[in-house]
């Protein structure tokens, strides 16, 4: 590898290891084992780099949870979504500092308009990944329709119950609580 994808395996590592406000500059190079210099000559800033590693690890890790969310062989669609849920919920527990480093990126974006339109891409794909995996189809063959509303509505439930396990983790929603939650849901809005 280059000094390039040695500053990207770097900052990844820093992401998970101290979240994106806790990581410097001298933390990335000292992890990439290249000068402070080379990030601004190849990325710019040290948020140009950030940015592009979480998007990087976030593609990475919705491409992980949808080989591994792949539908039982017994086809029961109530056992996967049941899994889905308790993945994620593992996932938020298990890698905290990187999910808030989503969240930051989000409030950066805000100021940002290139982020900004980078983050609309990423949360785009974001939603034809989690019809693709809820449908049960590979992502080329989402109907559109399917991703407005199965993949957006999914995706506004793993934010919120993300940022309730991130803010207490105690209280915050199980996988069946929040089955049962959707059914409620589901029931209304008959």
């Amino acid at each position: 590898m280059g000094n390039r994808e040695d500053l990207l395996v770097g900052a990844k590592a820093c992401l998970r290891d101290k979240g994106y406000d806790r990581t410097s500059v001298r933390d990335i190079a000292t992890a990439a084992g290249v000068s402070m210099a080379a990030i601004g000559y190849h990325y710019g800033s040290r948020e140009a780099l950030l940015n592009q590693a979480l998007f990087e690890i976030l593609d990475e890790w919705g491409d992980a949870m949808g080989r591994a969310l792949l539908p039982d062989a017994d086809g029961s669609a109530r056992q996967s979504f049941e899994r889905i849920w308790q993945s994620l919920i593992e996932d938020f527990g298990a890698h905290g500092d990187l999910w808030l480093a989503s969240v930051e990126l989000f409030m950066q974006a805000q100021r940002q308009p290139e982020l900004r339109t980078a983050l609309a891409a990423g949360t785009a794909q974001g939603r034809r990944g989690l019809a693709a995996i809820l449908d049960g189809v590979p992502e080329e063959q989402v109907a559109e329709g399917s991703v407005r509303t199965v993949g957006s509505v999914q995706l506004a439930l793993v934010s919120g119950v993300m940022i309730q396990h991130l803010s207490d983790p105690a209280t915050a929603p199980t996988a069946a609580e929040i089955l049962d939650g959707i059914r409620g849901l589901a029931g209304l809005a008959r």
